[in-house]
């Protein structure tokens, strides 16, 4: 037996398990089918629900206009084990075992994907009316809400509660959105950028109230810091999410600031045959100079990839995305590739209280961010010319009647 031949045998005895059955958890396990993987492939989950994908939650199945978002995925045709309905509880790494509310489940490799759940507002817990939404079932409970059209108070002005606001505005419902910060997306753009959004909610008939901070959740109200009282049929709490790795507590595997598994440029963990991907893990960016941990969906969905073709034996080059995501809110489409954490320059194309605008920030004359509304092919070729690194003519950035990769530097 020749040693390829050995190898491949080795492979298909490998038993890999993972746990999350999310966007990141069912591409992983697809990923290893594509690409030639034989061993066992078991995908544990925690709900009961055939494995679904979430954009979908806070637009079509909220309105009722679609019932359901599962992935167009063939478990069985590919020899996919599906364990649903099943709480990963811990787990031990050199004994290569995870712990499951229904007993151990043995793996040789194991992924976690687990991604991130809803942060919880303090004092809300157990408040009738007061709803999160990050799954299914949050959805469903949700839907009969809207048709009923209560006054509905949106506590969160992030990409959530913006969809969720846009959501119940079409439902027809009384909604008032509370933010702590000064204006809406606070945690995620720069003031000036997210600036001429706030005027995006007074536009649908929504209000949006800045400087609120929640004091207090009753039955029918919520009491801000200033007093204020406001009616509430329901709530609904989007502060953001943090990685679900409670359950890592005491495994020995390394989690960061943010309570993430810390994974290396491979998605690799601090743990033998343990690897992470998602919602849940950071890993380490040459693009940027600094670690990223990104809680979009395109992440989840480009990062197995690399997973997979790791435990097949392959050496995948490192995994450095442009992050990309993108939101519905308010009738208008908003995507934004990059990071611009370290950007030396903004440079705006067209007018940001007109339908369609878009911006550019620069590093060194190199793109390294878009944010676009309503403006997708200035996001196409942003998020291109951010991968090759390309250096930028500023003056003819600023020009939106320009296409954007004509803007390069003469030089470049």
């Amino acid at each position: 037996m020749n040693e390829q031949t050995r190898e491949r045998s080795r492979t298909a005895r490998r038993r890999v398990v993972i746990a999350g059955a999310g966007m990141a958890g069912v591409q992983t396990a697809v990923a290893l089918r594509e690409q030639g993987f034989t061993g066992t492939v078991t995908l544990i989950g925690a709900e009961p629900h055939q494995p679904y994908d979430r954009p979908p939650l806070s637009k079509a199945i909220l309105l009722g206009t679609a019932e359901g978002s599962a992935f167009d995925v063939d478990f069985e045709a590919l020899g996919i084990e599906l364990r649903l309905g099943l709480e990963v509880t811990g787990v031990r790494p050199f004994e290569h075992g995870l712990d499951t509310a229904a007993g151990p489940v043995p793996y040789d490799v194991l992924v976690i994907a687990t991604g991130a759940e809803p942060m919880r507002l303090p004092g809300a817990e157990g408040v009738p009316g007061v709803h999160l939404l990050r799954t299914l079932d949050d959805a469903e409970r949700l839907r009969p809400v809207l048709a009923r059209q209560h006054d509905i108070v949106v506590v969160g002005a992030g990409w959530i509660g913006a969809e969720f606001a846009t959501a119940a505005r079409e439902a027809g419902c009384a909604v008032t959105v509370v933010e702590a910060a000064d204006r809406p997306l606070a945690g995620a753009l720069p003031a000036e950028v997210a600036a001429p959004m706030a005027a995006w909610y007074a536009d649908s008939g929504a209000s949006l109230r800045t400087h609120a901070r929640v004091e207090q959740v009753e039955p029918g109200a919520v009491v801000l810091d200033d007093g204020s009282r406001l009616p509430a049929g329901a709530v609904v709490v989007g502060i953001g999410a943090r990685p679900a790795t409670a359950w890592l507590t005491g495994s020995g595997i390394e989690l960061g600031a943010h309570r993430e598994v810390v994974a290396d440029d491979h998605l690799r963990t601090s743990a033998p045959d343990v690897y992470a991907v998602g919602d849940c893990a950071s890993f380490p960016s040459r693009r940027y100079g600094e670690r990223l941990l990104v809680h979009h969906w395109d992440n989840a969905l480009q990062g197995p990839r690399t997973v997979a073709a790791n435990i097949i034996g392959e050496t995948p080059a490192a995994y450095d995305p442009v992050p990309y995501f993108w939101s519905e809110q308010f009738g208008r489409f908003v995507q934004y590739a990059g990071h611009h954490a370290r950007a030396d320059a903004t440079i705006w194309r067209g007018d940001p209280t007109g339908p369609a605008w878009s911006v550019c920030w620069l590093r060194e004359n190199r793109l390294v961010a878009v944010l676009a509304v309503g403006r997708p092919r200035d996001l196409a070729q942003g998020r291109k010319l951010i991968e090759a690194g390309v250096l930028m003519n500023p003056e003819l950035l600023s020009d939106p009647s320009r296409p954007l990769k004509s803007a390069k530097s003469a030089t470049a």
